[in-house]
């Protein structure tokens, strides 16, 4: 069915339920008071803090937005973008459009003008829809974008150029639009993290979306007493498609804006929740914030919280066990995907398999899984290859991008994710790395994860990020950027003795001390490394080497 049915369903079943909860931490700071001190004085439903959302405003919200683009002719096919920080009136939006029968084009916080303008032109999008955050960036290309019909601004003092959304929705009807869906109508444009170069504009249908509620509840089993803690970006599909499990069963989601590690406990407390969505990075921070004793666990109410899961990048096993020395009733699970197939549950580990910890697991509900060589053929149990998914969730296609469609998706449906990947002789699936980031030094092949890995393993080390850098006589050295532990210190021969325990070929040639940058979703920003370490310092690195 259609996902905007569910929120239909959510809204007649739960119409006086609170759906959504925005929290701004940084509001209290200003405020120059606790998260518990907030908490007792019984504030309003409408703060600038926190703030809430009921199934039945929920609904409605989408039905107006919905009707408003009707009356601006918006139809089938036609495309709405939507460029905010999180916030409540995000999901609203986006299911209006969806309503309308149009396609939602989320678009990434931290793009700058001329990749708004790139993502916008390449989607052919209608209509803008902005948050305050962005005035400027929309402005300096709101000339230079014919197509775009009308620029939609969601705060408070619209600028000249744009028109106030609050205003123009609120005079429309809340009731459902006469609209007819269908599965497999399209409904969104997402675009790739960009890892690999230029994000491509990738195409689900209502299909794909329904299917990752459906998987998302069948791997966590999401209850409507569960609450759902939503810290990464709505615009990327890891974070709404994981909220999707409690969408379905009309569970409440908070909403943080913010990531530090007193935020997210405190939160968690305050808001009673009891999923958690992380990314490596946050949770290495809750950590290390615990051992520094800047979060002492008995200050807050913690025992509802069961399940922590991560997922948009391989987990360190000696993360997830730091994890359950600090929270031992915990159960953990990880979920592997990507965009093209609506996000996360292509593959999952499962509860059950904490003992797997490093594997990623197997194909998810409604999936299948192969690991596969160049020519597509499946590698035998514990040989490295692509990994290939294929589901109901898989994108229908790159818009406007033949070849690169072709490239990636099989006729027959299935999806090459440019991931390598091998298995277990019990059929777990360990992502080895990206394909694009494999290391080719003097003939061997080395696989910058493996690596990663093993000097994750050290104290000193907060993050870590291997890449690939030319070289005149072995093609390719692994170079080693390391983000170093407040109050830790960390030299070069401490990591060479560290890495003796590695095959030779193994040991990264050159380390370099920095902060390992990575994307809203976790991922580590590598194109961006390669282009700050090799290139124009090519000559220099290489005589450091000598």
């Amino acid at each position: 069915m259609p996902i905007t049915e569910i929120l239909a369903r959510n809204a007649e079943l739960y119409g006086d339920d609170v759906a959504l909860v925005e929290i701004n931490p940084q509001e209290l700071e200003k405020r120059h008071t606790t998260w518990k001190e907030y908490s007792l004085i019984e504030p309003s439903r409408s703060d600038s803090f926190r703030s809430e959302m009921t199934w039945g405003q929920f609904d409605r919200k989408a039905n107006r937005l919905a009707n408003f683009l009707l009356t601006r002719h918006v139809r089938k096919g036609d495309k709405v973008a939507i460029l905010l920080m999180n916030c409540l009136e995000w999901l609203p939006i986006y299911f209006g459009i969806l309503k309308a029968g149009a396609m939602a084009v989320p678009l990434n916080f931290r793009y700058t003008a001329e990749e708004i303008k790139y993502c916008l032109e390449l989607a052919d999008v209608d209509y803008l829809f902005f948050g305050p955050e962005f005035t400027g960036r929309v402005e300096a290309i709101c000339d230079q974008l014919p197509r775009v019909k009308s620029f939609l601004y969601v705060g408070e003092d619209c600028p000249s150029f744009a028109e106030p959304y609050g205003n123009l929705v609120s005079y429309c009807s809340s009731r459902a639009p006469q609209v007819s869906l269908s599965e497999e109508d399209e409904a969104a444009i997402y675009f790739s993290s960009g890892t690999t170069g230029f994000p491509k504009a990738i195409v689900h249908c209502h299909r794909s979306l329904s299917h990752s509620c459906v998987v998302e509840q069948k791997h966590h089993g999401q209850t409507r007493d569960d609450v759902f803690l939503c810290i990464p970006p709505l615009y990327h599909t890891g974070a709404k498609m994981h909220w999707f499990g409690s969408f379905l069963v009309g569970g409440k989601a908070v909403l943080l804006k913010g990531i530090k590690p007193e935020w997210i406990i405190s939160a968690v407390s305050e808001e009673k929740c009891t999923v958690v969505w992380l990314l490596v990075p946050w949770a290495q921070d809750i950590l290390d914030a615990i051992e520094r004793g800047e979060i002492k666990l008995d200050s807050y109410q913690l025992s509802q919280w069961h399940l922590m899961h991560i997922g948009a990048q391989p987990v360190p096993p000696s993360l997830i066990k730091r994890w359950k020395q600090f929270f031992p009733h915990h159960d953990y699970d990880t979920n592997y995907g990507l965009s093209e197939s609506i996000g996360p549950g292509a593959v999952h580990l499962g509860i059950e398999n904490i003992d797997r910890v490093g594997a990623i697991g197997k194909a998810g509900f409604g999936w299948e899984c192969a690991i596969v060589d160049e020519k597509r053929i499946p590698v035998a149990p514990g040989e490295v290859g692509e990994l290939a998914v294929r589901g109901a969730g898989v994108m229908k296609c790159y818009y406007k991008d033949e070849k690169a469609t072709a490239e990636t998706l099989s006729e027959d449906g299935w999806l090459y994710t440019g991931d390598m990947a091998k298995t277990d002789g019990d059929g777990f699936i360990y992502l080895v790395d990206r394909k694009k980031d494999v290391i080719i030094t003097g003939g061997e092949n080395l696989y910058p994860v493996q690596i990663e890995d093993f000097l994750r393993r050290h104290n000193a080390i907060k993050d870590v990020a291997v890449i690939g850098l030319p070289d005149a006589r072995l093609g390719e050295i692994a170079a080693a950027i390391i983000e170093v532990k407040p109050g830790e210190t960390l030299t070069e021969e401490d990591v060479e003795n560290f890495c003796k325990t590695l095959p030779r070929y193994q040991r990264p040639r050159k380390v370099i001390f920095a902060t390992v940058p990575r994307n809203p979703t976790g991922k580590i920003e590598k194109p961006l490394l390669r282009k700050t370490y090799g290139g124009a310092n090519l000559v220099a690195q290489q005589n450091e080497l000598k």
